[in-house]
């Protein structure tokens, strides 16, 4: 029996990496198979024990790398630290969660045990996971209300078209081209590249094609929050101006 008030001095330290990126236009995770108990056959976050010598951050992109083989995260994040001692069986567990974000051109080479899975559409996953991929999943969602972290889910240039897919996608809701295009210019998250994209199999006019102003994350409305549409109204950007929002119409 485990003394309540012992030091949890023995505990293990293990890295998760929750990696997301739309594909196929639909938010997915990347995890893997475990082919030994506990829990074997349920599916996984990619992750490993915490090094003397690394610190978190350093640990959790290295065990993508080695163990994955997914190289190419444009964004990385501390998600949050799990410490229930009853997250797994055995001896006590800590982990420390971190969100990353894939863009959706890359198409990185996985072991035979790993995957892509939807978002809302888990298989079963092991101990908490899932849940954890769903803290991810959230946290995304926020951030593209209030910051340029779109960035890490576009390729390099795009139209505002693919832009607006990719945050339907991650959103979970329909989002507006024309509304999105408004409210990131504002935000001078968007410069236009000058070029233009060939027009669809409808035909019409070239679309222009724009890039993020920067790659890393910036923090451009603190106050914003995109929400879906309502049934008989487009979704707002809800900050305390009132401004409009990438919303559908």
């Amino acid at each position: 029996m485990v003394d309540g008030n012992s030091v949890a001095g023995s505990a293990v330290h293990e890295v998760l990496a929750a990696t997301l990126q739309v594909r196929g236009g639909v938010l997915q995770a990347l995890l893997w198979q475990r082919a030994f108990d506990p829990d074997a056959g349920r599916w996984a976050l990619p992750g490993g024990v915490l090094r003397a010598t690394e610190d978190a951050g350093q640990s959790v992109v290295r065990q993508l790398a080695e163990k994955v083989d997914v190289r190419e995260v444009a964004h990385v994040e501390q998600l949050g630290t799990f410490s229930d001692p009853g997250r797994m069986p055995g001896r006590r567990t800590v982990a420390t969660a971190f969100l990353g974000l894939v863009p959706c051109i890359a198409d990185p080479a996985l072991p035979e045990d790993t995957a892509w899975h939807p978002v809302a559409e888990l298989p079963a996953t092991a101990f908490d996971h899932g849940a954890i991929v769903l803290r991810a999943r959230d946290r995304l969602r926020a951030k593209l209300s209030y910051t340029n972290l779109g960035f890490a889910l576009a390729p390099p240039e795009f139209t505002v078209s693919s832009l607006r897919e990719l945050y339907t996608a991650a959103l979970g809701h329909r989002v507006s081209a024309t509304n999105l295009q408004r409210v990131l210019a504002r935000r001078g998250v968007l410069v236009p590249t000058g070029g233009t994209a060939a027009p669809g199999p409808s035909g019409g006019r070239p679309a222009a094609v724009y890039r993020f102003a920067e790659r890393d994350i910036r923090v451009t409305d603190p106050f914003a929050v995109l929400r879906p549409p309502g049934h008989d109204q487009a979704a707002h950007e809800q900050p305390a101006s009132g401004r409009e929002a990438p919303g559908a119409r």
